[in-house]
């Protein structure tokens, strides 16, 4: 399999058999209006030529991952600092985000490997990871 020759300037990698994370790519394709964000799930070949090049990314980790370009190349980040990037990525704001920006990040971050480990359980699992409708088709990776 080849790697890809660029990614796009920022992508969300997300669990594609998580009906939380699908609920929050369909809630992120709504506030993006400017489609600045592409997706991809973490159990297809971009998400896999992602972690061949950063083997600092858990490889266990199963939840977000936001992929940034940058002047030195690729930024990976992970847990709240991938949910705080993509929040910066598509200008949202809100009360309860600046006040969770405050928190020390190893607070945050203990609570969403919480939430993520929890999801499943919670949220339940889908038996196969959803097609994006023709609509919105072009921003998604493999």
């Amino acid at each position: 399999m080849a790697e890809p020759a660029t990614l796009p300037p920022r992508l969300v990698l997300y669990d594609g058999m998580c009906a939380v994370c699908n609920r929050a790519v369909q809630d992120l394709l709504k506030i993006d209006r400017g489609g600045v964000l592409r997706f991809a799930p973490l159990q297809g070949e971009t998400a896999a030529a992602v972690r061949r090049r950063h083997p600092e990314i858990p490889p266990d980790l199963d939840s977000i991952i936001y992929v940034e370009a940058t002047d030195q190349g690729e930024r990976v980040s992970w847990w709240s600092d991938a949910a705080f990037r993509i929040a910066d990525a598509v200008d949202m704001r809100s009360v309860a985000l600046a006040c969770l920006r405050r928190l020390p990040r190893r607070l945050t971050d203990l609570a969403y490997r919480v939430f993520a480990r929890l999801r499943y359980r919670v949220f339940g699992k889908l038996d196969v990871c959803p097609l994006p409708s023709p609509e919105v088709r072009a921003r998604f990776l493999p």
